[in-house]
């Protein structure tokens, strides 16, 4: 991976509190494997993981064991730009996020489909206020997908396409949403807590209730009963500490709710918090998006609108309260 660091300007304002959960990530398995060096994107059928690469020439999704290692790869010719994200919906397509745009230089960005037959459909994309660097792809239930920008400054903002997905296209995205991303004090990461601010992954479970996006450091989990995306990503989350995670931007959810993440590098782990999907509760949020009271899961509030699950060793605070930098991150993979 190479970084490009121009300058950095950063000024915080207020402290963090650290969350702890119950049970820290323990590892699952250890990638081994030299072919999946740059470990970006993640998902699991409950018992096999599809596993992508960060960039790259062609398209390759590897198909792991519960040990991580590969039992076969899916491949096709077709040439992506920076692909950063992987989702997989019910019918079991796989969809792979080219969306990365570290020098803000693409006219479109792209989903590539892969049936269950092996079959890859181009879908490009055109934001509709520029280009931006985005790393995170979540799927609804009903198979409608959402880019989530890395955003320096810990805005994300949030896409959807503004009709049917077009072969090869483009449609346009629609901005749907932002969420805000706080700093931690969360061990990890090639550039310290700075990257606790920045998007790197994104990931729904099964039943499309719970999703998740994670930083370089955390995990936030948001509430979706409805499977509704952007009305999750206004509620407070529940944030799952990924320490020690030099480059963590894979993240998935096992089916039984189990929250898998991992880092780029060889011989770097597959972590997994088991049960994590249930220590959010299933809220419901007001006519206006605010965070509303959990209607079930023993959820309290500290009263500055973070839950607090006790039962489950999350405690979760209100962290920071200003960023101002710039910086030039990533490189061009591909």
């Amino acid at each position: 991976m190479r970084w490009v660091v121009a300058l950095v300007f950063l000024a915080v304002f207020g402290g963090s509190v650290p969350a702890s959960a119950a049970e820290e990530p323990q590892p699952l398995c250890t990638v081994k494997d030299s072919r999946i060096g740059e470990l970006s994107g993640l998902v699991s059928d409950g018992s096999r993981l599809y596993a992508i690469n960060d960039g790259g020439t062609k398209i390759q999704v590897f198909v792991l064991g519960r040990d991580c290692k590969v039992q076969k790869v899916l491949t096709d010719r077709t040439d992506p730009f920076d692909v950063e994200d992987l989702a997989r919906t019910p019918d079991g397509r796989l969809w792979l996020s080219d969306t990365g745009d570290n020098q803000k230089g693409r006219l479109t960005v792209a989903l590539l489909e892969m049936s269950p037959q092996g079959k890859v459909t181009l879908h490009r994309l055109t934001y509709p206020d520029g280009q931006h660097d985005t790393e995170a792809l979540i799927m609804d239930k009903a198979g409608t997908p959402y880019l989530i920008t890395k955003d320096i400054l810990g805005e994300a903002k949030v896409y959807r396409p503004s009709g049917p997905l077009a072969s090869p296209g483009p449609t346009n995205l629609e901005k749907v949403g932002t969420v805000k991303i706080a700093e931690t004090d969360t061990p990890g990461g090639p550039v310290g807590s700075f990257g606790s601010v920045l998007v790197t992954g994104g990931a729904s479970t099964a039943d499309g209730t719970v999703i998740a996006l994670r930083t370089y450091t955390d995990a936030y989990l948001y509430a979706a009963p409805d499977g509704d995306v952007p009305a999750a990503l206004q509620r407070t989350p529940v944030r799952v500490p990924l320490a020690g995670e030099k480059q963590g931007e894979a993240i998935a959810f096992d089916p039984d709710g189990t929250l898998l993440s991992g880092s780029e590098g060889v011989g770097e782990p597959i972590r997994a918090v088991r049960g994590a999907a249930a220590l959010v509760p299933s809220a419901s949020a007001s006519a206006d998006g605010k965070p509303a009271s959990s209607a079930s899961g023993g959820g309290t509030s500290d009263g500055g609108g973070v839950p607090i699950l006790p039962a489950a060793g999350i405690a979760v605070a209100v962290v920071g309260l200003g960023w101002f930098g710039f910086t030039r991150l990533r490189r061009r993979r591909g």
